[in-house]
């Protein structure tokens, strides 16, 4: 396999997605194309040549040189408070990738999907959700994304966007929307028995978030009944790296 190498990385547009993460499209020359789910490095670099990299996932499909980003700012982080406070379009830094083959979502796939998301976890399963869409895809794709409050929803107009064999269901842990029945909680048993998939329909789930989130939802994913062997989790520790 070719080893990744670090290229150029040029900002062509950024746009806030909530008041602390921001949406990031790059452009890469020579960019070899990835798959829904992958990550990517990025490295940043001081003048006195101090450098800084983390990972993040792709937040959209393969789209020729162009990459889609979706970044949280870490408080005294050394990456993402730049990126989506300080840099400009027009500004640079590096990317390597794509990275990771296990957490993807082929287009060529038949099983129906089950994606569980916690808080900036639903990123690599947007990714997903706009491959399948790209692709015209009728595989049925099933939605849960837990996160603190209304205010923290990525791609909110999006995701409210009519779209044939998506089904979304919010999941709030801290403030719920005037509407709604279920109570702030974190997620449960019953809300994967309801929003998600029987296991006899032997969906592909992809679970991403904090690490306790994602061992949560797989444990409750195995206890009704899924396949080991088809729960996909990908998790992130408390510095997003």
């Amino acid at each position: 396999m070719r080893r990744a190498t670090w290229r150029p990385a040029e900002l062509v547009h950024g746009s806030a997605e909530t008041a602390t993460a921001r949406t990031l499209r790059f452009r890469v020359p020579g960019w070899p194309g990835h798959l829904a789910g992958q990550h990517v490095d990025v490295r940043l670099t001081a003048e006195d040549g101090y450098t800084a990299q983390r990972s993040y996932s792709v937040a959209g499909p393969a789209d020729g040189d162009l990459i889609e980003l979706t970044v949280e700012t870490v408080p005294d982080g050394e990456v993402s408070p730049y990126l989506t406070e300080e840099m400009r379009v027009g500004d640079q830094v590096e990317i390597r990738g794509p990275v990771g083959g296990w957490f993807v979502w082929r287009p060529e796939s038949r099983a129906p999907v089950l994606l569980v998301g916690g808080g900036s976890g639903i990123v690599p399963l947007m990714s997903m959700v706009r491959a399948r869409r790209q692709a015209g895809s009728r595989v049925p794709f099933r939605l849960l994304y837990s996160l603190r409050d209304p205010d923290r929803r990525y791609y909110a107009e999006e995701l409210r966007r009519p779209d044939p064999g998506l089904d979304v269901s919010y999941l709030y842990t801290r403030s719920v929307p005037e509407g709604l029945s279920r109570p702030a909680r974190r997620i449960m048993l019953d809300d994967l028995a309801e929003g998600g998939w029987p296991a006899s329909f032997e969906p592909d789930c992809f679970v991403c978030g904090p690490t306790g989130f994602v061992e949560t939802a797989a444990d409750l994913l195995l206890a009704l009944g899924h396949a080991p062997e088809r729960i996909r989790t990908e998790r992130f520790g408390p510095t997003g790296g």
